[in-house]
């Protein structure tokens, strides 16, 4: 029997739902931002609702919408797109390597954002094979439905919410490095992990410091990379299997 394609209990599709909720606290601040900037950049609301269903992909969102109201060419506003988005071409083939054979994952994949990646990585080893596409496909609605729910609440009540309590405006930038940094810090526990994060994160600050601030995070994920992979042969157990892996 092919266990890849075996129907999911149903407490893959809770355990989903229930794994990704934490997300919900960064996701809706930030589309809600989303959706007042879209508005107060042109697009209206139905067009704004549309570019977090379709789009659906964060910075490039915001991207996307500075770049076409300053007047920017269609061809340059979708190859940066593409290139913000280029990350994905690394994120899919990890989570499809738990996923097997079983085809449902292609337009699923619209779904796979840096936290869902970040989840997945860690819960999808855990599950047995069978019950893997149901937590997969429960996490990643649930948090595309609160995208474009936040979306829809910044588009259509963005500015009422900030007059009327102006404080949001401040709390906002700071949901998705919060989001982040609770997502990274329990893969702080060993040694290899702790050095390649840490790594990363001096890294980047450094090269924010020096006055490169484009370019300090993709180094910093490189030399996290290299880190960890020069790590791993000496920290790791030869004796030791990959974690989650039933046999």
């Amino acid at each position: 029997m092919n266990t890849s394609t075996a129907a999911p209990s149903p407490s893959a599709w809770k355990q989903g739902i229930k794994d990704s909720l934490p997300l919900l606290g960064a996701y809706i601040p930030i589309a809600i931002s989303f959706g007042l900037i879209s508005i107060q950049s042109g697009f209206g609301v139905l067009e704004t609702i549309l570019i977090s269903t379709f789009i659906y992909a964060g910075a490039s969102q915001f991207l996307f919408v500075a770049m076409v109201a300053s007047g920017s060419p269609l061809w340059l506003v979708v190859i940066m797109t593409l290139l913000i988005n280029a990350r994905h071409m690394l994120y899919a083939p990890n989570i499809t390597a738990y996923l097997g054979n079983d085809k449902r994952w292609i337009p699923l994949m619209h779904g796979l954002t840096d936290q869902i990646f970040a989840l997945s990585l860690t819960i999808l080893p855990k599950l047995a094979k069978e019950d893997r596409m149901g937590w997969y496909t429960s996490a990643a609605l649930l948090a595309w439905f609160s995208w474009i729910a936040g979306t829809a609440v910044g588009a259509i009540a963005g500015d009422e919410l900030t007059q009327r309590w102006p404080l949001i405006n401040d709390v906002l930038p700071f949901a998705l490095p919060a989001l982040f940094l609770v997502l990274v810090v329990p893969r702080c526990n060993s040694r290899m992990w702790s050095v390649a994060l840490a790594s990363s994160a001096a890294l980047a600050l450094v090269v924010k410091l020096l006055g490169y601030p484009n370019v300090a995070i993709p180094l910093a994920a490189i030399a996290g990379a290299l880190v960890f992979y020069a790590l791993k042969p000496r920290l790791t157990p030869p004796d030791v299997q990959p974690t989650g892996e039933k046999q």
